[in-house]
């Protein structure tokens, strides 16, 4: 199963690199990682997805609440959550493919950054549904020359957050 897992981590030299280490060395490939400042300069913000079956996931999710620069760690496949993605895409067009550009961003709700004869670039912030629908069908409108995604950023729905998960939740699995 697919897990979206938000962490607070200390803004410490090597501390991702530690985070990051702990999945590798036990054999999960992280499939997006996403960090970020918080409100907090001295923490960040990391959201991780990865896959693999519930009762590994809740041990890696325990293993990593033990590292000492994880501050607070929350597995959004545990309750309700809203999950983004930004992609930038660059299209490159054909005769006759500022229309269909045009048409492809107001399909998608994509936003037009930059317009040429023969280049376009738009933005996308949504599901990753919808951005793997949107690159989709942007390669029948021209040339894919360059997609550039964000990687998943999430938070819990409701009154959850990470500072108040533990209390909502057990780490142990």
């Amino acid at each position: 199963m697919r897990h979206a897992i938000s962490v607070l981590l200390e803004n410490e030299v090597g501390a991702l690199t530690r985070m990051t280490g702990m999945f590798s060395s036990r054999g999960y490939n992280i499939e997006s990682l996403n960090v970020a400042p918080t409100d907090d300069p001295l923490v960040s913000r990391v959201t991780l997805v990865i896959s693999g079956s519930d009762a590994a996931i809740a041990q890696l999710n325990t293993q990593l609440a033990k590292l000492v620069d994880v501050v607070n760690i929350h597995d959004m496949t545990l309750g309700e959550h809203f999950e983004r993605e930004l992609a930038i895409l660059k299209l490159k067009l054909g005769k006759g493919g500022v229309a269909k550009a045009l048409a492809l961003a107001k399909k998608h709700g994509a936003e037009v950054l930059d317009e040429a004869p023969d280049s376009y670039t738009m933005q996308l912030t949504g599901r990753i549904g919808e951005i793997d629908a949107f690159i989709e069908d942007a390669a029948d409108v021209g040339a894919i020359s360059a997609v550039a995604r964000s990687g998943s950023v999430a938070v819990s729905k409701g009154e959850v957050t990470l500072s108040s998960f533990d209390r909502h939740h057990l780490l142990s699995g």
